[in-house]
Parts: C-alpha cells; sequence; structure tokens
C-alpha cells in the first residue's frame, strides 16, 4: 500500500511539473523578479563615480576623514530585486573628532561629501533618519550613503549605523560581500537567484499582511545555511519548498550561526526565540528585534506557500498549477 501511494504522488508531481516547472520559474525571475543587467551596471556605474571621486579629493586631500566608499547591500552581492530604487553605499569614517551621536555624525557626513563632491548642490547631500541620501538629477537615483567609524583595521571592520534601530555595530562590508562570494560560487547563479525569488515572496507578504517583517539579510542567511548544508539550489521549485519547509520544521527556532571568520563556540547564550548570527560578528543576532509574533508570522505564511508549491506540484492541470504559484508570487506570475 505505501508503495501504491508512493507512487501515485510521484505520478502527481510529475503532473504538476509538467505545467510549471524549474523553467518556468527561472522565466519567471528573468521577467519579473530580477533587476535587469543593464539598469544594475548603470547603477554600479553611479557608484563607482561616487567613489573614484572621493578617491580624487584624497589624493589632493590626504588628510580627509572620510576614508572608503564601497558599494554594499543586495546591488554589491547580485542579490536585487526589480523594484530597486536606490543604492547602498558604505562610507568609512575616520578621525576622533568624528561624531558619536548618530544625528551630529550624519549632519558631519553631509558636510564632508558636499566638500568632496562640489559639483552637487547643497540639497542634492541630505540627512536622513540613519544614512546620507546622495541624489542624481540626471536619472533620479539615490544613494543611500552610511557612515562606518573605522579606526585602520585592515579588514575593515568598524561601527556601522545600523538601519534597524540607529545602534552602532560592528561590522565589515568587505567579508560580509567574500561571504555571500563563496555561497554564489558554491552553486553559481542559483543561490543568488533563489535569494531574489524567496525576497520577491516576502515582499508581497510585506504588502499584503499588516505588520508582517522578514528582512532580507535573514533571508540570505538561512538560504546560505542550507547551501552550506549541501541543499541544491539548482531545481527551483525543490530549492522554495526546502527554504519554506526549513521555516515551518524548524518553527524559526534553530540557531543559525557560521564559522567563516570566528569559531561558532564564541556566540553568547541568548533567549531570542529567531536566532540569526551575523557571519562577521559573533555578537550579533540579526533577528534579535523579532518578537514571537514576528516569528510565527513568518512561519506562518512560509507554511501557507509551502502548501501552495505542493498543490501545485501534483494540480491536474495547467490553470490550477499556475493558481497555486500565484498563491506564493501574486497575480504577476504566468507560465
Amino acid at each position: 500500500m505505501a508503495a501504491l501511494s508512493g507512487a501515485r504522488s510521484a505520478t502527481r508531481w510529475k503532473m504538476g511539473r509538467q505545467h510549471v516547472d524549474h523553467g518556468e520559474i527561472a522565466a519567471f525571475a528573468q521577467d519579473r523578479v530580477n533587476l535587469p543587467k543593464s539598469i544594475a551596471d548603470e547603477y554600479r556605474a553611479q557608484a563607482r563615480r561616487l567613489r573614484e571621486k572621493l578617491e580624487g579629493y584624497l589624493e589632493e586631500h590626504p588628510d580627509f576623514t572620510l576614508r572608503k566608499m564601497m558599494l554594499s547591500g543586495s546591488l554589491a552581492k547580485g542579490t536585487a530585486l526589480r523594484s530597486l530604487n536606490d543604492i547602498d553605499v558604505a562610507c568609512y569614517i575616520s578621525g576622533a573628532n568624528a561624531p558619536k551621536d548618530v544625528a551630529a555624525l550624519l549632519a558631519y557626513l553631509a558636510e564632508r561629501l558636499r566638500k568632496a563632491f562640489p559639483n552637487f548642490s547643497p540639497e542634492q547631500v541630505q540627512p536622513q533618519t540613519y544614512s546620507v541620501t546622495v541624489s542624481f538629477r540626471g536619472s533620479g537615483l539615490d544613494v543611500d550613503v552610511v557612515p562606518i567609524l573605522y579606526d585602520g583595521d585592515p579588514s575593515w571592520y568598524g561601527n556601522l549605523v545600523s538601519q534597524d534601530d540607529g545602534s552602532f555595530l560592528k561590522t565589515s562590508i568587505p567579508l560580509h560581500l567574500e561571504f555571500a562570494s563563496k555561497r554564489k560560487r558554491a552553486q553559481e547563479r542559483h543561490f543568488a537567484q533563489v535569494v531574489r525569488l524567496v525576497k520577491f515572496w516576502a515582499r508581497r507578504m510585506k504588502q499584503e499582511r499588516e505588520g508582517f517583517r522578514f528582512k532580507s539579510f535573514m533571508i540570505e542567511m538561512i538560504l546560505a545555511k542550507l547551501c552550506d548544508d549541501g541543499v541544491d539550489l539548482s531545481d527551483y521549485p525543490e530549492a522554495l519548498q526546502s527554504f519554506f519547509t526549513y521555516l515551518a520544521d524548524g518553527d524559526l527556532r534553530q540557531r543559525i550561526v557560521f564559522g567563516d571568520y570566528y569559531a561558532p563556540s564564541t556566540v553568547p547564550a541568548s533567549s531570542d526565540r529567531a536566532q540569526i548570527i551575523d557571519p562577521v560578528n559573533a555578537a550579533n543576532n540579526v533577528a534579535r528585534l523579532y518578537t514571537d509574533a514576528n516569528a510565527d508570522a513568518i512561519v506562518e505564511a512560509a507554511l501557507d506557500a509551502g502548501d501552495a508549491i505542493d498543490a501545485a506540484l501534483s494540480a491536474p492541470t495547467k490553470q490550477l498549477t499556475v493558481g497555486y504559484w500565484q498563491k506564493v508570487f501574486g497575480s504577476t506570475f504566468s507560465a
């Protein structure tokens, strides 16, 4: 009986995959999810021009306190969505005179950016809550410059102003990018693509479910964990199901920690429900601000998505199959 049941399940799975398989998910990602390469290249070029301008200024003013600008965030990691409308750039600031108060530091950063980029009008360089926005008039693109207080560490560790709550957070942008690159090399193209697909799903959940929170960095770390555990991400329906199953089975209570840059044993004990430890800072739980209600909402949404994918993979008609995938990706999904 069990063998017969298994055979029927395999047949249903095959039927559903005839209608929507890996290729259809990949095509949807290309058409609706991913930031087109031409646009990504244009954005990177704008960030590069900012960096080169600062480097030119530093050659003439070697004592200037802004030391380095680095592209960061999803554009730097290759996980940006089509909906991206600004660029994240980290700016390393040295000097004992740099303010430690966040508001004062942002005003200080804005003043020095205006000096380094004299072609920008003052209103194009504006402090925000946790960053300074540099606006390009030609493209209408905004660059969010986040300050990092830096004291000369060779691995570019410094104190970043956290976008979560404005606290100072020890980090290294180059090491974060190296961490992501290692996983991308392990599963070329597929790691970054599955990150983008899950981020697209999470963005839709935020739009449809009041109070839903699930930041991209947490998604990246969960998928990095699956990648390190040997989960094959090259088949997108199965990769997505692996992600949602991990959340549903673990109830977001399994500690995620990596040994790339520190010994996992150095991570301090914590009573936090969700524990996803920053791979470059053992003291930083990137999910520390997530309540039980936040975590439960993520798990519930993952259960719903996993059920929809199960149903899609066993649906007898293409119309039903597409309908179930739309429960995951929204009404824009088609095949």
